[in-house]
């Protein structure tokens, strides 16, 4: 006979089983990560730690394998102030609408991780400066920098037909001109290189995950409309990397601890 097991069957200090329903349903609902779960409950006024959070949605078979890296880096992030560097990219709308095909501009502030999305029914260099007017226009802060890759939309440095001998660019692409006159740095990527754009990358992941494959357009318009919503509530979504804080909550307290010089 094999002795039995004495773990026992339950804890005096268990999570009601009402809450790990909760907990599940979250998830499922919304993929949110376990910190955020948890920041979510703290609002509800349900007090129960991230690592709890952790074991309940393993024991649902509810996490992400995730590959074991040998080598770990740790890396050194510098401090930015809202504004000085934005990336900047395009991507595909996954689902062509009244057969067309659409665009979605993307940019994300690298330091509040705050986003603005637009869609187009085409991408060249008069819809990039007009979103890059539309982004200007909503963040709250100065913008000093964008990144971009080197999309033909973005930028003419990669193409040869535009290189003199001396490997000097001919003519100026419209958008580095606007950014001139606007004082405003525009750094590229290097060729093949996306993982240098890696804050708009991730981004483009999340709107494809939780937006773009749970949602049918029926029109541009009603794409318009559902992207507007999605971004609103990405902006006030809580952020790992801002230790709880929504992008439009950074962006507010910074405003308070940095207000703008006022000349009277």
């Amino acid at each position: 006979m094999e002795p039995a097991s004495t773990r026992p069957k339950t804890y005096r200090h268990e999570t009601p089983i009402g809450l790990k329903e909760r907990i599940v349903t979250i998830r499922k609902q919304t993929q949110k990560c376990t910190l955020k779960i948890h920041w979510q409950l703290e609002k509800e006024g349900i007090h129960i730690h991230a690592r709890t959070v952790g074991k309940i949605l393993k024991k649902a078979g509810l996490t992400r394998p995730y590959r074991v890296r040998k080598l770990k880096h740790h890396y050194s992030r510098a401090e930015r102030i809202p504004g000085e560097l934005l990336e900047i990219d395009v991507k595909y709308v996954p689902q062509r609408i009244e057969e067309r095909r659409y665009y979605q501009y993307t940019a994300i502030d690298t330091t509040s991780w705050w986003r603005y999305l637009a869609v187009y029914e085409e991408q060249s260099s008069y819809q990039s400066i007009h979103f890059l007017q539309d982004v200007i226009g909503h963040f709250p802060h100065p913008i000093q920098a964008i990144k971009t890759d080197n999309g033909a939309i973005f930028t003419n440095y990669c193409i040869g037909t535009n290189k003199r001998s001396d490997r000097t660019v001919k003519t100026i692409h419209a958008l580095d001109r606007f950014c001139a006159e606007r004082e405003i740095i525009h750094y590229l990527i290097d060729p093949g290189k996306p993982a240098q754009n890696g804050a708009v990358e991730r981004s483009h992941r999340e709107d494809e995950e939780k937006f773009y494959q749970r949602n049918s357009f029926s029109t541009y318009r009603d794409l318009q409309k559902k992207l507007k919503t999605w971004n609103a509530y990405y902006n006030d979504l809580e952020h790992c990397g801002l230790n709880g804080k929504t992008p439009n909550q950074f962006l507010a307290d910074y405003q308070l601890k940095n207000p703008p010089n006022v000349c009277t």
